[in-house]
Formats: structure tokens, C-alpha cells, sequence
């Protein structure tokens, strides 16, 4: 008898259903989870769905990667899903009727939306093509980039407050770009968890006092992505290079990259010999020391009788100096894998994607006009919650009204059965 197939992807209990959901309150809820979304799909043309699929990259573990735009999708259709699948930013790339490419963050479910003109853009492939040893996509996508943030809070010398940005909308910047990936502790964070850096170096602008041209104030950064690679100093080229064959060997990846010792007659003659890719000159071999740092092993190592016997000895001397032998020194280099963008800032908004206009690039008002504006914007929202309150108070209206003319139909329909009833009692006993 054939076994009973159970199905697993429909069952409530099942690992994709409604109980596989992080709850309210969990860390998996907290988590920042955004998604890069182009607007107007086959409008923006071809490298901009490409910078797209870049910056998808970027925002990896927690985005929408293999996210599939339609024409006809709004924006309402991502804000309405945004909240049940716990999305908290909206990355929205557009191009203008000009040509311009647009970028708008949007924080959900109520904003603020920050605007911003791409002046400049390479893609990952452009990068890559330039560097003589592009750093090829592993691992380093399953962690979130390390975010770093140059000259966002600008000086209070050298500006003038009729043009400069104000303070509270560079802290709110600056909290909108730390709130797109998880904080990192150092204390708790291990070392093999951060594989990619992201930085945002804003420029900073310098104003002519005598001019009276208010694109000198804009805000202006440059975003650049850099993969981490780390590489043991203090030893030979050719211990290096015996090291990396056998990692290649652990991991299975064939006898590429072994040296061939047959030709010698003890290894000593390939470590120390410099004709024999060993020791090489103080150019080739040396690194800079403002790249080393100490790292401490965190990796399970072979413990043999002889390191049993240093680490007794390292208890009995606790002054010694053979601690050191715990702590390697490593040569950081970062490798640019792109993509690169200029973006200016040209407008801030009060809400998600629409809203009272915070800040403006090209336009300044005055004292009055924003009490107006304010004004304005209470008289909407006044209007806004009387609407809600009528509505809300018609739909009370219509569920009691239901409720009632169900009442009535039910006893209706009781009167005519107890009717039936008796005329068939009144019929048997004639």
C-alpha cells in the first residue's frame, strides 16, 4: 500500500506558514528590512534597472533581491504589502521626463521621505572591469555591510543659515541612513561577520560670501562599497603560498597552486632560497603598518602535546610575552566591487512620498509663508480626521441597521414555521 502523502506547504504547522512569521515583538521584527523598487519598470531603461539589481546587492541579507516590478503597479501596491511582510524602508529609483535619475528613501508607514538627484553612477560590472584584481561575489553578501559616515554633520563656521541645511534635518538624515542596516556592537560582533563596507563621505561645501547662488548648500555625497580582504604578514611568500594550497585542499577545490618540492632536497631550500619564490626583497614582501592590525583566534585550532605544553607554560607566566602567540597580525586592504553614486539632496518630505515639503533646495520661504503653509497642512489634516470620524460613524450605522433587519427575518421566518405546524396538527386531527 502506497504511503499517505502529507502535504507540508498548505498545514498551518507547516515551516513557511503563519507560525514560521517572527512575532510583534521579536528580534527578527526589528530587524531593518528595505526594498529597492523601480518605478515606472520599462521607462527607466537598462542601467538603471541594472543599478537597481547593484544596489539590491548592497542591501542584501535584508531585502527583496529577486523582486519582479510590473508596469501597472503603484505605489500604494508596495506600501500596502510593506507592513505584513515587515518591510521598513522603500528605496525608489525613477527617471524624470528630462532624463534626471531620481532616488526617494522612504521610511514606512508614515515617512519621512528623503529626495535625491543620481548626478553620477558606475555600475559593479564598470568597477570591476577597472581594477586589476576585481574581488569576485562570495560570502560576503551573507552578512549586512559596516556603514560609514563622513562629514554628515556639517561645521557651524563658513555657512550661512539662510542657505545651509539645518541641523535637525542632518540628524534626520543621518538617522534614516544608520536605520537601513542592523547595529553592529563591537564588543559582541565577531570579526568574521563583517565582510563589506559602505561608505557615505559627504562634501562638504564652501560658501562665497558674496555669492548669492544657493546650489553651493546642497547636500552632496559620494556612496562607495568596498569588499574586506585580510592577509597574514610576517611570513614568506612561499609559506603563504603553502598555506592557501591547503586550504584549497580542505575545501576541495583539486591540487591547484601546491609548489613542486621534487626538484629539492629539503624544504628548507624553497623557505629560505629567494630565487625559489621564498623570501623575496623588502618591497615585495613588507606591508604598511598603518594596515596591520592584531587579531585575536577565535578559530578551533589542532592542540598538540607540544601546544598543550606552551599553553601550561603560558599559565605559570602570566607576565611573559608568549601571549602574543595567541594573536596574529593581518594586513587589511579594502576592494572596491561597486557600485558608485553623486547624490544631492533636492527635497525632504513630512510624510511617505507626499506630504508637507520640510526642506527644498531651490526654494526658501519666509517666516510667513511657513506659518502659512502650516496653516495649510493643520486644515488638511483637520478636514482629513473629520472625514475618518463620518465614515467610521456610518459604518457603525449600516452594521446595526444589518443587525437589526436580520433580527426581523428571523422571526419571520419563526412565525411561518410555528404557522405550518399548526395547520398540519389541525389537518391530522380532522
Amino acid at each position: 500500500m502506497a504511503r499517505h502523502r502529507h502535504k507540508k506547504r498548505t498545514h498551518v504547522g507547516a515551516s513557511n506558514g503563519s507560525s514560521a512569521l517572527p512575532a510583534a515583538n521579536s528580534a527578527a521584527s526589528r530587524v531593518p528590512k528595505s526594498m529597492v523598487i523601480r518605478v515606472g519598470a520599462g521607462e527607466v531603461g537598462s542601467s538603471v534597472s541594472q543599478l537597481v539589481s547593484d544596489v539590491r546587492r548592497v542591501m542584501e541579507p535584508g531585502t527583496a533581491t529577486r523582486l519582479k516590478e510590473r508596469k501597472s503597479n503603484k505605489l500604494r501596491d508596495y506600501t500596502t504589502m510593506a507592513g505584513p511582510l515587515g518591510v521598513s524602508h522603500l528605496l525608489l529609483f525613477s527617471k524624470s521626463s528630462t532624463g534626471n535619475t531620481n532616488l526617494r528613501v522612504a521610511l514606512t508607514p508614515r515617512g519621512p521621505t528623503l529626495h535625491f538627484r543620481v548626478e553620477r553612477y558606475s555600475l559593479c560590472k564598470d568597477v570591476q572591469k577597472a581594477l586589476k584584481r576585481p574581488k569576485g561575489g562570495g560570502k560576503e553578501y551573507l552578512t549586512a555591510p559596516l556603514l560609514v559616515m563622513n562629514n554628515f554633520a556639517s561645521p557651524s563656521q563658513g555657512t550661512r543659515s539662510d542657505q545651509a541645511i539645518p541641523k535637525h534635518l542632518e540628524d534626520l538624515t543621518t538617522t534614516i541612513f544608520q536605520s537601513l542596516f542592523p547595529p553592529i556592537s563591537p564588543q559582541t560582533a565577531p570579526l568574521s561577520s563583517i565582510r563589506r563596507v559602505l561608505l557615505l563621505n559627504r562634501e562638504i561645501p564652501k560658501i562665497n560670501p558674496s555669492s548669492e547662488t544657493s546650489e553651493q548648500a546642497g547636500f552632496v555625497f559620494n556612496l562607495r562599497h568596498y569588499a574586506i580582504t585580510t592577509k597574514r604578514t610576517g611570513l614568506s611568500a612561499g609559506i603563504r603560498k603553502i598555506n592557501a594550497a591547503e586550504k584549497m585542499l580542505k575545501e576541495r577545490k583539486g591540487r591547484r597552486g601546491i609548489p613542486d618540492l621534487g626538484r629539492l632536497d629539503d624544504v628548507a631550500d624553497y623557505l629560505l632560497n629567494p630565487t625559489a619564490e621564498g623570501y623575496t626583497s623588502g618591497s615585495e614582501s613588507e606591508i604598511e603598518t598603518d594596515v596591520e592590525v592584531e587579531v585575536l583566534l577565535t578559530d578551533p585550532q589542532k592542540v598538540t602535546k607540544t601546544s598543550q605544553a606552551e599553553l601550561g607554560q603560558q599559565h605559570k607566566d602570566k607576565n611573559s610575552g608568549r601571549k602574543e602567540q595567541s594573536v596574529q597580525k593581518k594586513a587589511v586592504k579594502l576592494v572596491e566591487i561597486g557600485p558608485r553614486m553623486k547624490l544631492r539632496m533636492t527635497k525632504v518630505e513630512e510624510g511617505l512620498c507626499g506630504g508637507k515639503v520640510m526642506w527644498h533646495q531651490h526654494l526658501r520661504k519666509s517666516n510667513q509663508e511657513v506659518e502659512e503653509m502650516d496653516r495649510v497642512w493643520k486644515e488638511r489634516k483637520d478636514k482629513k480626521e473629520e472625514r475618518k470620524n463620518i465614515q467610521k460613524a456610518n459604518v457603525q450605522k449600516k452594521r446595526k441597521g444589518s443587525k437589526i433587519e436580520g433580527a426581523e427575518v428571523v422571526n419571520d421566518h419563526s412565525d411561518l414555521d410555528q404557522g405550518e405546524f399548526d395547520s398540519e396538527d389541525v389537518a391530522a386531527d380532522i
